[in-house]
């Protein structure tokens, strides 16, 4: 698999990472699927269908995010924006931004969100951060193929990640549809993430 347009970056915290360059951004808008991550305290322990949806705003620097997942037959969702870090960079280096707790947002949180690898074709992703705490393989389908799987795997651990860390997520197929199941508008979920239930 050959990156587009990778680079080398210098980060703090261990060694070099390869940041994307030029990525197309409209085409990396829509839906995108969690293969796999490292856990996380925003997404239910016992989540699954856990995706993102990406939607470029009218200023064209904007984008629009959206990340859904199921628990215990619920629908739990968190909204906020992306935005290049350096708008005049063609790294593939963004940050987004969510309100936290979702049913009274109030505080920000601002994370990063590198495009380590994306290819040709807009299908398969690979997204970290420079502390390598966070690590997405992302899929324009609910599966994978099991070999481009294991090649993003050993392309996370070239990268410095402890790839040890990554947690299948469980996709239904065909995926639910947003409106096809109760939703969690208290935010009991993002409390019980946060506690570790």
């Amino acid at each position: 698999m050959e990156a587009e347009g990778d680079k080398k970056q210098q980060k703090s915290g261990g060694g070099e990472m390869t940041v994307v360059r030029g990525l197309d951004v409209p085409r990396y808008m829509g839906r995108w699927y969690e293969i796999a991550s490292f856990p996380s305290f925003f997404e239910p322990r016992d989540g699954r269908n856990t995706r993102a949806t990406y939607a470029l705003q009218e200023d064209g620097a904007t984008v629009h995010v959206l990340n859904e997942t199921w628990s215990k037959g619920k629908r739990d969702y968190i909204e906020g924006t992306a935005y290049k870090a350096d708008p005049g960079s063609d790294e593939a280096k963004l940050k987004v931004k969510f309100y936290l707790p979702p049913f009274l947002p109030i505080i920000p949180v601002v994370g990063d969100y590198w495009v380590l690898y994306v290819d040709d074709d807009y299908h398969v992703a690979l997204v970290g951060e420079p502390r390598r705490k966070s690590l997405f393989i992302l899929c324009r389908k609910t599966s994978i193929d099991e070999e481009v799987y294991s090649q993003l795997v050993e392309r996370a651990k070239e990268e410095g990640y402890d790839v040890s860390k990554l947690r299948r997520t469980p996709q239904d197929d065909p995926p639910p549809e947003s409106d096809a199941a109760p939703t969690d508008t208290k935010g009991g979920w993002w409390f019980k993430s946060l506690f570790g239930k």
